[in-house]
């Protein structure tokens, strides 16, 4: 009875906000800290605290690596993803066969496989351990030469056609993309003022061919944002790295018409322009203004003509080079007549041709490049678009052409 009774009297102490307290029992001093080293074992919710278990590390699920000849690729060409299973992994991957690290580039978007590579891919989350590499080689032995993807911008009905939305999607907005520019980019189907759906900026018409219009909203009215024009761009949807690109275009030609068909490194998500890197295939301003400086920088070369260039380097210190075609008026060129515009993409190496890959205007690599080559880095995207104003071509006036169209009938993919 006594030691039920001490029992009753320690847990009380046990539970009170006081660290130590003293009572007198059958005339012997007692002590909380006594009783709970001897007693204690008997008190609802005594006894020793259990330390919380470690955290759960788990392994990140390793990474699939599927494959598709649909959306464009063609002769033995396949489109390669990459997926995981993990929420909130980010893929890791390399191309030349090499083990990936989370240094290595990250995966961004479907990537054509024409030639014999191997993908590696890991998968790694934060708190978690990485995945084990996925691996795939491919040997598709596709000969030099062959049209391994291309868009052809058919459109049988007799209505405008949306581009394919599987490869193709949209910058938007006005000042969405630098350079000072007047247009507001408007997507398929846009119906955000000032865009329109009835009549829209990017579009396959029927009997074929993607047209890019440049609008004027209100006639006679010269401000920002008071055109409309579309960016079309295959970012996180199809990317391709080395091999020949080219495209076939009708420009439009008056003062402050830039339409353009140009690159960019699918990791500009991670690390930024210019260290991405940019190849401009085909840039074109008007025939009055020069080729590097845009209307502040006379005298202009008096004939028409198109620049190819390429920019990299960092963030702080952007190199680049440009090229400009043709070198005299004495060729006859005319942006207006339908060319050819192409790019042959090899490591270390882009060349810019017209009509012909055997008709190359400009040569630039890591020995001529002014600063880092990014070229080598991973896969790129497709962007074409017609910007209307900015710091090169200058500002549209009543001169100015609307609606102004660049036309492309098709762009193609090759191997080297």
């Amino acid at each position: 009875m006594v030691v039920s009774w001490l029992r009753r009297i320690a847990c009380r102490l046990f539970r009170s906000e006081w660290g130590t307290m003293k009572m007198r029992a059958n005339g012997f001093l007692l002590t909380a800290a006594v009783l709970a080293g001897s007693s204690l074992y008997g008190c609802g919710g005594g006894g020793t605290t259990t330390p919380p278990p470690p955290p759960v590390i788990t392994t990140v699920a390793t990474p699939t690596i599927t494959t598709s000849a649909d959306n464009g690729a063609q002769n033995g060409a396949v489109i390669a993803t990459l997926a995981d299973t993990t929420s909130g992994a980010t893929i890791y991957y390399t191309l030349d066969g090499t083990t990936p690290t989370t240094s290595s580039q990250q995966f961004q978007a479907p990537i054509l496989v024409s030639s014999n590579i191997t993908i590696n891919a890991i998968a790694a989350k934060g708190g978690d351990n990485n995945s084990d590499v996925a691996t795939q080689a491919f040997s598709p032995g596709i000969a030099s030469g062959t049209l391994v993807w291309s868009d052809e911008f058919a459109n049988t009905t007799t209505s405008a056609a949306q581009p394919n939305p599987a490869t193709w999607t949209y910058d938007i907005g006005t000042l969405c993309c630098g350079n000072d520019e007047w247009e507001n980019y408007c997507a398929w189907g846009s119906a955000t003022a000032p865009c329109n759906p009835a009549s829209p900026n990017a579009f396959i018409a029927p009997g074929g061919g993607l047209n890019i219009v440049a609008q004027q909203t209100t006639p006679g009215v010269y401000t920002q944002g008071g055109f409309t024009s579309a960016r079309l761009k295959s970012q996180g949807l199809f990317s391709f790295e080395y091999g020949r690109i080219e495209a076939k275009m009708t420009l439009p030609e008056s003062q402050g018409m830039w339409p353009a068909f140009w690159m960019l490194g699918n990791n500009i998500a991670t690390i930024n322009w210019p260290a991405c890197g940019e190849a401009d295939i085909m840039e074109h301003i008007d025939t009055n203004n020069t080729p590097f400086g845009g209307p502040a920088y006379p005298p202009a070369p008096g004939y028409d003509w198109i620049a190819g260039s390429v920019h990299g380097g960092t963030t702080s210190a952007e190199a680049s080079l440009s090229s400009d075609y043709p070198a005299s008026a004495a060729n006859g060129f005319s942006a207006a007549v339908t060319h050819t515009y192409g790019m042959i993409w090899s490591k270390g190496q882009i060349e810019y041709y017209i009509d012909d890959p055997t008709n190359i205007y400009a040569t630039d690599n890591t020995g001529n490049f002014p600063g880092t080559w990014p070229f080598d880095q991973g896969p790129q995207f497709i962007i074409l678009n017609l910007a209307v104003g900015g710091d090169w071509p200058g500002d549209p006036n009543s001169t100015s052409v609307f609606p102004s169209t660049m036309l492309v009938n098709y762009v193609r993919i090759y191997t080297n």
